[in-house]
């Protein structure tokens, strides 16, 4: 049972949030968990001036996801920044590129689950994981969130990113704030959810 996360991370928070994921879907007996990125599409002096080249550099071990890579596993985790309530361009131009896999029904009945990060508390992440879902469903993949089950969505003593549509985190305006242990708990939930239902769903 193959489990893909694929994600994009300007500045790191979406590279933390995605190993966290890995973390749990790795806790499932007979997942086999890989990571990896989509394609950058600004150029090195753009992602300079916009103070990005240290986080790129802590990725570059990273290996660049193909279209191939998502028809090979069984589950599979978006991990998507907000770009004004909606994803990013960089998973947006991947995303666009699948239009053969579509063609061939290569995702129909795979899991596909989206999480999220934007600058501030209410800066889109929903949005952007619904809009997500809307490719994913094109695609026939079988829909996973972030259950109630995860007790750390349902309190309110501390500004925390989660919704029932999957684990995500806050930024801030300048990238200052990185996951808090209770978004990162957050995502390795949704990676052993999701692990746990792609196993279910291999063995029918």
């Amino acid at each position: 049972m193959k489990i893909l996360l694929v994600y994009y991370s300007m500045y790191g928070h979406m590279h933390e949030m995605v190993k966290a994921a890995a973390e749990g879907a790795r806790s499932v007996k007979g997942a086999e968990v890989t990571i990896k990125r989509v394609p950058e599409t600004l150029p090195q002096d753009v992602l300079a001036k916009m103070g990005a080249l240290d986080a790129q550099k802590a990725q570059a071990d990273v290996p660049v996801c193909s279209v191939e890579d998502l028809a090979a596993a069984d589950g599979i985790i978006f991990g998507v920044p907000t770009r004004f309530g909606n994803m990013c361009g960089q998973m947006r131009q991947f995303l666009d590129a699948t239009g053969g896999l579509w063609l061939k029904g290569g995702l129909i009945g795979k899991v596909g689950s989206v999480m999220a990060s934007s600058a501030t508390q209410h800066g889109g992440q929903e949005s952007t994981i619904l809009s997500t879902h809307t490719s994913l469903l094109h695609h026939g993949m079988v829909i996973a969130g972030l259950p109630y089950s995860f007790q750390g969505q349902m309190g309110f003593a501390e500004v925390t990113g989660g919704s029932p549509y999957g684990a995500s985190t806050i930024t801030g305006g300048q990238g200052e704030r990185m996951p808090s242990k209770n978004e990162l708990d957050g995502a390795r939930f949704q990676g052993r959810h999701v692990a746990e239902l792609a196993g279910k769903l291999a063995r029918n």
